[in-house]
């Protein structure tokens, strides 16, 4: 039979940070300093996952992300893969932006004007990226670049000799 899992002797900066989380108004804070508190106290994980109403999966969990991290288990991490890469990168960035430069209907499009979906497909189309990205992740990649989407579409010249005139006038 394996013997009861505890948390190790808290220091008294530990202790007091335990005890500041308790006053949390977050609740992962709060229950996370409950439960090691209450594991200081020699209490079972059964015991505290009863008193507390989670899960003795949860108790153990906090106790060994105590063990690692400190007091730092206290706030909530952010979900998700830690070491995702954007798709348009850096390196296939500055062609985006030459896209963007340009007429869609030089890529076979009909119309004169960037969407974000638009983008999407020319991007794939020209082999930017490994398959057809959400608007959202082109959207990002123009961020990257250090523009805003609405800027970018400032960007697009046409090869009319009288554009520069046209758009002047139609800016105001």
């Amino acid at each position: 039979m394996k013997p009861p899992l505890f948390v190790r002797e808290l220091t008294d900066s530990e202790r007091q940070t335990l005890q500041t989380g308790l006053r949390s108004r977050k609740a992962f804070t709060l229950r996370r300093a409950q439960i090691l508190l209450a594991s200081a106290d020699r209490q079972r994980p059964s015991q505290i996952a009863a008193q507390l109403g989670c899960a003795v999966g949860t108790v153990r969990n906090t106790i060994h992300a105590f063990e690692h991290e400190g007091t730092g288990c206290l706030s909530e991490k952010k979900r998700g893969p830690k070491d995702v890469q954007p798709v348009l990168d850096a390196t296939k960035a500055e062609p985006l932006k030459g896209l963007l430069h340009q007429s869609p209907r030089r890529f076979g499009k009909p119309g004169s004007t960037w969407t974000l979906d638009l983008l999407a497909e020319v991007t794939f189309e020209q082999g930017l990226s490994p398959r057809r990205l959400s608007h959202e992740a082109v959207r990002q990649a123009v961020q990257r670049l250090g523009h805003g989407w609405k800027r970018a579409k400032r960007w697009i010249t046409s090869p009319d000799p009288a554009y520069a005139r046209k758009k002047k006038r139609g800016t105001g």
